[in-house]
C-alpha cells in the first residue's frame, strides 16, 4: 500500500466515545451505526467494549465504570487517558458516529482489496473460488446495516400473517391482554411498540385501571415494570392483594385484620406469587431516570410493557422550555422508547377540570395537546357518580353507582369505542360488567 495509511479519525473516535460516556442517551442514538471495528485506535477500541458490556448489563457507563470494566480485562488501564477521551463531547454524535462508520468500510474494502490481490499473485486456488469468495466478502460489509431494513415485500407478508391469524378458529390475542374484552377485542391487547395514555380526572381510577392491566399482563406471563412517583411500592402491592382478595388496601395497610381477613389475603398473595411485576427503588421523577431504568428492565427481566404514573408530576431537563413543550417532549421519548425495545408503556396523564361539563377529552389532556399526538392509544375515564350526573350517550340511562365508562378517545390502529364496567371503590378495581350497561329504574336518584 505505499506509504499509505488505513483511513481513520481519532479525534472522531474520542469525540464519540466521550459524549457516550456524559449522556447516557447518545449510546442508544448511535448503536446500530457502530462496532468495536469502528475505533481504529487500540485504547479506543477497548474504550468502546467495555461501553458495550457496560450497557448489556443494564448500567450506564461513565469514566468509573469503564476503567473499571476495562481492569478487568488489562491490570495496566490509563486512567489519565480515558479522563481525557470523557471530556471530549458534541452536541451531533450521530455526524461523527457516521464519520466512523464510514471509515471502518473504507478499511473494509482495501483489507477484501489486498486478499484478493494476494490471491490472484499466489494462483494457488481456482479463479472461480476467488471470485465467490470476493462476493461474500463485499456483501458482508454492509449486512449488519442491511438487517434492520425491509421492502414492501417483506411487510406485506408479516401482514398476510395477521390475516392468516385472525382468521384461525383458534385466535390468540398478538398482544398482552388487558382484562376486558371490548378493549382486546379491537386492539388484540397492549400491542409492543404502543404508548398508551390513560387518562382522567383526579381520582377517577387512573392509576386503578393501570394496575389492572398490570396484573392482567403478569397473568399472562408477560413481564412489566410499574414507576409510581406518588406510591411506594407497598401501596401498589397492597392494592393488587386487595384486588385478588376483597381487602380494602388501607386496611391491608394500617388495620388489625381478623383471622378470616388473614386467610383471605394469604390466597390473595398466593395467586400473586412470582407474577413478573418489577419495581425500581431508585426510580425518581426525572424522565431520563426513568427511561434508562426501562431499558435496565428490558436487558435483565425482558418485560413486555412498563406503567408510568404520571406525566405530569415528571421532570424533563429541558432549558427555556415551557410546561407543554416538557409533556410533549416527556410523551415522545416514551413513545420512541416503546418502538426501540419493541414493548408497550402506559403513562398516566392528568384532564384539565371542567366543573360544568366533566365529561374527558382529549382536548383536556393537561399541559398539552402534543400528548395525544404522540400516543397510539389514549383510554379517558369517566365516573359520574363523583359529580352527581349521568353518563352521556348512549348510556345516558346506565347506573353510575359503582360503575365508569371506558372511552378510547384515539386508537391509532384499532379505532374508537366507549363502554360501562364496573368499578369497586371498596378495593379501587376495575371488572367487566356481566351485561354491556344496567339501567337504572325511573325513580333511582343519578347518584
Amino acid at each position: 500500500m505505499d506509504n499509505r495509511v488505513m483511513p481513520h479519525d481519532t479525534d472522531a473516535e474520542k469525540v464519540v466515545l466521550g459524549t457516550i460516556m456524559s449522556d447516557r442517551n447518545a449510546l442508544n442514538e448511535v448503536r446500530d451505526i457502530l462496532s468495536p471495528n469502528c475505533f481504529y485506535d487500540n485504547l479506543n477500541n477497548q474504550v468502546y467494549k467495555a461501553i458495550i458490556a457496560i450497557d448489556s448489563r443494564g448500567e450506564r457507563p461513565d469514566l468509573i465504570t469503564v476503567a473499571n470494566e476495562m481492569r478487568k480485562k488489562n491490570e495496566s488501564v490509563d486512567l489519565f487517558a480515558i479522563s481525557q477521551i470523557s471530556s471530549c463531547h458534541t452536541n451531533d454524535i450521530y455526524q461523527h458516529a457516521a464519520l466512523l462508520h464510514d471509515k471502518e468500510k473504507r478499511r473494509r474494502f482495501i483489507e477484501i482489496g489486498m486478499t484478493m490481490q494476494n490471491k490472484a499473485f499466489s494462483e494457488s486456488e481456482d479463479i472461480v473460488d476467488i471470485m465467490s469468495e470476493a462476493e461474500e466478502s463485499l456483501k458482508s460489509v454492509f449486512q449488519s446495516s442491511k438487517s434492520n431494513m425491509s421492502t414492501i415485500d417483506d411487510a406485506v407478508r408479516e401482514v398476510t400473517k395477521q390475516m392468516e391469524l385472525n382468521s384461525s378458529s383458534d385466535k390468540k390475542l398478538t398482544g398482552t391482554p388487558t382484562g376486558f374484552s371490548k378493549i382486546d377485542g379491537r386492539s388484540g391487547g397492549l400491542q409492543k411498540s404502543d404508548l398508551i395514555i390513560i387518562a382522567a380526572d383526579t381520582s377517577s381510577g387512573k392509576t386503578s385501571l393501570s394496575i389492572a392491566f398490570a396484573l392482567s399482563s403478569a397473568c399472562y406471563g408477560d413481564g412489566v415494570a410499574f414507576y409510581s412517583m406518588e406510591m411506594k411500592k407497598e401501596q401498589i402491592a397492597a392494592r393488587m392483594i386487595s384486588i385478588e382478595s376483597g381487602i380494602p388496601a388501607n386496611e391491608i395497610m394500617y388495620s388489625r385484620l381478623s383471622p378470616e381477613q388473614f386467610d383471605r389475603i394469604d390466597r390473595g398473595i398466593g395467586k400473586l406469587a412470582g407474577k413478573p411485576v418489577f419495581f425500581d427503588d431508585r426510580s425518581t421523577s426525572n424522565i431520563d431516570t426513568i427511561l434508562a431504568s426501562i431499558r435496565t428492565m428490558k436487558l435483565k427481566y425482558g418485560i413486555t410493557g412498563a406503567i408510568v404514573d404520571y406525566l405530569q408530576i415528571l421532570t424533563v431537563n429541558m432549558k427555556g422550555n415551557n410546561k407543554e413543550q416538557m409533556m410533549g417532549e416527556a410523551a415522545r421519548r416514551l413513545k420512541n422508547l416503546a418502538k426501540e425495545l419493541d414493548i408497550w408503556i402506559i403513562a398516566l396523564s392528568q384532564l384539565n377540570r371542567d366543573s360544568i361539563n366533566p365529561i374527558p377529552s382529549l382536548a383536556r389532556l393537561r399541559d398539552s395537546g402534543q400528548i395525544g399526538e404522540a400516543a397510539d392509544v389514549v383510554i379517558l375515564i369517566y365516573r359520574p357518580e363523583l359529580y352527581g350526573k349521568f353518563y352521556p350517550e348512549p348510556f345516558q340511562n346506565a347506573e353510575t353507582k359503582g360503575t365508569a365508562m371506558i372511552d378510547i378517545a384515539k386508537g391509532r390502529n384499532i379505532g374508537l369505542e366507549k363502554f360501562i364496567v364496573q368499578f369497586s371503590p371498596k378495593t379501587t378495581h376495575f371488572y367487566e360488567m356481566d351485561q354491556s350497561y344496567r339501567l337504572v329504574e325511573e325513580n333511582d336518584a343519578p347518584f
